[in-house]
């Protein structure tokens, strides 16, 4: 920041800021609506304001601190991977692991690899760089993927694969760019890939155990207010990260697995949690890409745009797709999923967060590498952003014959041991046409409240669904959900999902 005044802070200078932060995060939820419509990822939305509010922008506010920037972006990277682990289905992630894993490790490696060539041969940047580069943009973000495909229902296979792959291939990343950015030759390859492997384990070993002795405890301790889970649940998965990083680990694998860990298991009061967690998630997110917008000079960049495109070609182009290809090649997967997750390598704040590790440690030209990064995300995302609905069809990987999934939130009625479902049935939903008898919801859970046209009823047994219907579901906690696995399925399978394969085992007819 700019140091144009010495002056202490007042209470003054206090409610400024606390006015200018409050009306950057309206705008930013603002255009969360704004992100959904147009199909690109928030992230762009937020590094605007960022870009708005910088010394080039209306703002008119001078901040070049690196090291602030990588800390704070550290820490929100901590509360985002949080959240996602929490919100990660190990059913769906299950069968995916040896492909995600793959990807994550010798993905990575051919793409640094592959990226590196790329920028020291076509653009002339040194080899150090070059390795900077390459490491730097070969972390995949799934918030971006997931903000653009959220509409269309994917292949288990390939979501779960996008989403492990984002999770895990953060921290061999990490790892990479710090020790390149680390002063003196890079040396002994087989050394270098031995100490990922081992902080890897270490971070694993740490994050499950922290996850696992987490969710015992919260099972098992009684506290005296609902509101302190969701701190609990979040202090453990930090807890990981700081043990995982003390530990010469890998903090960010240990964070994620043991928010994993917590989200698979049956925590009390868990969709408080679980909403609490997303809030915090939202807000990192907000403040980080905010904050690195405004770390960004525009009237900087233009020497750098050249090499960003370039770079990035190579990345998009080549090397994304070969790791695929290399990765997936013993997996068989089909083409058309090997096609899908080239195009959906997405990049977003990882890598711009990660491009400060140079600038911190004082490589050289290293305030070039940040700008090529920044234009490399910014322009690759607007171009693969808005395109993926449409590979995904082009590919019969999304709409096709399937149907959109239902949107399902969940309230809990605690005294009552119970939840209540609000479910939404959308266009294209096999559940147009259904009868209420015909859900063969479990036993325990029952559709209470039909709105339709903004008037509301009481079903009876023999009342038609339609698109546009919003139901009230309520389950008891026992219940809970097998009643929205059952819902889903009709949604997807009609009413003979189950005994047609669709939507897995049946809970039977009640």
């Amino acid at each position: 920041m700019s140091q144009g005044r010495e002056r202490p802070l007042t209470v003054h200078d206090l409610n400024q800021l606390l006015l200018v932060c409050s009306l950057v995060l309206l705008v930013a939820v603002a255009a969360v609506r704004l992100s959904s419509r147009s199909g690109l990822p928030s992230l762009l939305i937020y590094v605007g304001i960022g870009v708005l509010m910088g010394q080039d922008g209306v703002g008119d506010i001078h901040f070049d601190d690196a090291v602030l920037t990588q800390v704070i972006g550290y820490a929100a990277l901590v509360v985002i991977l949080a959240e996602g682990g929490l919100g990660t289905k190990w059913t769906e992630i299950k069968p995916v692991m040896p492909v995600a894993t793959a990807l994550a490790l010798a993905g990575v490696a051919v793409s640094v690899g592959v990226t590196a060539a790329g920028a020291h041969y076509l653009t002339g940047l040194e080899w150090r760089q070059a390795l900077i580069i390459g490491a730097v943009v070969s972390s995949t973000d799934a918030a971006a993927v997931f903000s653009v495909l959220r509409r269309i229902p994917l292949p288990a296979r390939v979501s779960g694969t996008l989403e492990a792959e984002s999770g895990f291939n953060d921290a061999p990343v990490v790892i990479l760019v710090v020790a390149f950015s680390t002063a003196g030759p890079v040396e002994h390859w087989y050394v270098l890939i031995l100490e990922i492997l081992l902080e890897l384990a270490i971070g694993a070993a740490i994050g499950l155990a922290v996850g696992w002795l987490g969710a015992w405890a919260l099972r098992h301790v009684a506290l005296p207010a609902s509101g302190l889970y969701p701190i609990a649940v979040v202090a453990i998965a930090v807890t990981a990260y700081a043990a995982g990083a003390l530990a010469h680990g890998s903090g960010f694998l240990a964070v994620y697995l043991a928010a994993m860990v917590m989200g698979n298991a049956r925590l009390p009061h868990w969709p408080a949690t679980r909403g609490f967690a997303e809030g915090l998630g939202w807000i990192a997110q907000i403040g980080m890409f905010v904050l690195l917008g405004l770390l960004v000079t525009p009237h900087e960049l233009g020497d750098d745009i050249w090499p960003a495109l370039v770079i990035g070609l190579v990345l998009t182009m080549v090397a994304r797709p070969l790791s695929v290809v290399l990765c997936l090649l013993p997996f068989r997967v089909p083409w058309p999923e090997q096609a899908l997750m080239s195009w959906a390598g997405l990049r977003g704040a990882v890598p711009i967060i990660l491009a400060t590790i140079p600038m911190v440690s004082g490589v050289e030209g290293s305030r070039s590498l940040f700008n090529i990064v920044f234009v490399l995300v910014v322009v690759y995302t607007l171009i693969q952003g808005p395109t993926l609905p449409w590979l995904a069809r082009a590919l019969r990987l999304g709409d096709g014959s399937g149907a959109t999934d239902l949107g399902i939130e969940s309230a809990p009625l605690e005294r009552l041991r119970g939840h209540l479902l609000s479910v939404s049935i959308p266009e294209g939903s096999k559940m147009h046409g259904v009868e209420v008898s015909e859900l063969r919801l479990p036993a325990g859970a029952a559709v209470t409240l039909v709105v339709r046209d903004e008037k509301s009823f009481v079903p009876l047994p023999s009342t038609v669904l339609r698109r546009g219907d919003e139901l009230l579901v309520v389950a008891t906690d026992p219940v809970r959900d097998a009643a929205e696995h059952r819902l889903r399925a009709v949604g997807q399978g009609g009413k003979l999902a189950g005994w047609l394969g669709t939507g897995g085992r049946e809970h039977g007819s009640h």
